[in-house]
């Protein structure tokens, strides 16, 4: 299923998240322009978990930025432009929302712990990993996270291919969000822990949305609930 838009109209103009959508095209674009160095970009600036749990075998002190950096700057790095496209149409979508709802300052602290939340439980999981974790995904889960518990009578105008024939159809938010959070529970499971499923890090996706509904909870204003 393919979400196209809502039905929840902010009352102010999303700043912060367009600023996360042209943030994110912008390093990707440093990626492609970079070529054959992308990959030393990965490894710099994307989060390792190996490197994280054994900083001391990397030569790393305890409070290093080498370990730390990673745990922000892997939420704008992305391994392809489809993974590109596919986080930034659902934070298009659900994003905007949660920061008219929150505010922008306090928008942007939520994403920031959102992602960090998913990093660590996707380190949790897979401690020994030594592939890059990339993306926003992670983040965006979150935010998905505070959409179910915020808006969940919106409608989802959602494209789902039914024998090559597009069909659309407008789905409640809660629906759509809680199956999708089913095929990330699904996907893990079906990987029986091992790393990241199929390249996607759905450890990150989990801990992402569970951190989502608890920071919505935690930050959103009083007089706004």
């Amino acid at each position: 299923m393919i979400p196209l838009r809502d039905t929840v109209r902010s009352r102010r103009f999303p700043l912060i998240t367009i600023g996360l959508l042209l943030v994110n095209a912008f390093v990707f674009v440093q990626q492609v322009l970079a070529g054959r160095r992308a990959e030393r970009l990965l490894l710099a600036y994307g989060l390792i978990p190996e490197r994280f749990v054994h900083f001391a075998d990397f030569g790393l002190p305890p409070l290093s930025p080498v370990r730390f950096l990673p745990l922000l700057t892997s939420m704008f790095f992305h391994g392809g432009l489809f993974h590109l496209l596919g986080n930034m149409l659902f934070l298009w979508i659900f994003a905007d929302n949660i920061e008219d709802k929150l505010g922008r300052g306090r928008f942007t602290l939520f994403y920031l712990l959102c992602g960090v939340c998913a990093a660590f439980a996707q380190i949790a999981q897979d401690p020994e990993s030594t592939i890059p974790m990339i993306g926003a995904s992670g983040a965006i889960a979150g935010v998905l996270g505070a959409y179910l518990i915020t808006f969940p009578r919106a409608k989802v105008l959602t494209l789902v291919p039914l024998f090559f024939i597009p069909w659309l159809v407008e789905v409640p938010a809660v629906v759509f969000l809680l199956l999708w959070f089913a095929t990330q529970v699904l996907s893990a499971w079906m990987g029986f822990g091992h790393e990241m499923t199929g390249g996607v890090a759905v450890w990150a996706h989990i801990g992402g949305f569970l951190s989502g509904v608890v920071w919505m909870k935690l930050l959103e204003p009083r007089g706004r609930r």
